[in-house]
């Protein structure tokens, strides 16, 4: 009886210390140096799939350990599918609780405000985190799966930075831009000024991406838009470079020549009156609250002084003096 007593008595050391020894493991660094290693667990994998995939990753970690961790803290079956980094100074257990919680990898792609779809798109396709599986798809295509409320995808997305979880669809960033450009705009026609031109939100949305194209001074969105929301009140062209460049497509060259802007496009704004079709660019929230509550004002006209502003003016004689002067070169009398 005493020899049993000895071994049951000695069999319960080694198991506490057996437990001290794997509580401790749990908690220590898995790795020390400054590398961050790129692991991918798969969809479907259990908890030993999941243990030796990150081990063949390159991660140092102990299959069987890890696995015996998952299992004894009863989050084995929660372990979610995703691409993950490993940090250095991460412990076993603190790794488990990134894949629990599918903390995956992020990344981010930034979408600048006045960009074209077609910039949208380079932006997307070069950003190699994310899966291209919009690739093969025509712009109607890609805004077709997106919202088929819609049929040109110009101006529908919102400029912004937006992260991703590394090997995340590219369509994800394009349904989550077309929703925020969605709430933005909706937002801002619920708090629109009264009596705008505008019969609806995608031609708010619209002159919204002409302003954005006419100015990079925030301070003088209002004021543009407010030059707009006049010439469409008078029954004026509207008569805005941005329109004619966009109609232009592939054409432009960097320069506007008198019989660009004779020329007939649906876009050329000297030629045909009101709003073009769609949008011309993707705006920022400043370009939207500009369009919907444009700055109260008499001009009619405004020209670049070169130096990023503009000057406006309430009739054709001063806006011609003021060409001379900042296009033309010539002194005002």
């Amino acid at each position: 009886m005493a020899l049993i007593r000895k071994l049951i008595a000695a069999g319960v050391i080694v198991s506490v210390a057996a437990l001290a020894g794997f509580s401790y493991w749990s908690q220590q660094p898995i790795t020390t140096g400054e590398a961050v290693i790129d692991f991918t667990v798969a969809p479907g994998s259990g908890v030993g799939a999941a243990a030796q995939q990150i081990a063949n990753a390159g991660v140092p970690v102990n299959p069987f350990l890890f696995g015996l961790l998952a299992r004894a803290t009863g989050k084995a079956a929660r372990i979610k599918a995703g691409t993950y980094e490993l940090k250095p100074n991460t412990s076993p257990r603190r790794l488990l609780t990134q894949l629990v919680r599918g903390e995956f990898a992020q990344e981010s792609v930034t979408i600048i405000e006045g960009w074209t779809f077609r910039q949208m798109r380079e932006a997307l396709a070069g950003a190699k985190s994310l899966r291209h599986d919009t690739a093969n798809m025509s712009d109607k295509e890609v805004i077709a799966k997106i919202d088929p409320a819609f049929e040109h995808p110009e101006g529908m997305f919102f400029p912004d930075t937006y992260l991703f979880a590394k090997g995340s669809s590219d369509l994800q960033i394009y349904k989550l831009a077309h929703q925020a450009m969605m709430n933005r705009l909706n937002a801002a026609w619920e708090k629109r000024d009264p009596n705008l031109p505008y019969s609806s939100p995608y031609q708010a949305l619209i002159m919204a991406s002409i302003v954005e194209k006419e100015t990079g001074q925030k301070s003088e969105r209002g004021l543009i838009a407010g030059v707009f929301v006049n010439r469409l009140k008078a029954g004026m062209l509207l008569q805005t470079d941005p329109t004619v460049i966009y109609g232009m497509g592939e054409k432009y060259e960097g320069k506007i020549r008198k019989k660009d802007l004779e020329t007939d496009t649906a876009y050329n704004t000297y030629v045909r009156s009101g709003l073009p079709p769609t949008p011309i660019s993707l705006p920022g929230v400043q370009s939207l609250q500009a369009a919907l509550s444009p700055a109260k004002t008499e001009a009619l006209y405004f020209v670049s002084r070169g130096d990023g502003t503009s000057k406006f003016s309430d009739n054709l004689s001063d806006h011609n003096k003021a060409v001379n002067q900042y296009q033309r070169g010539a002194s005002t009398p």
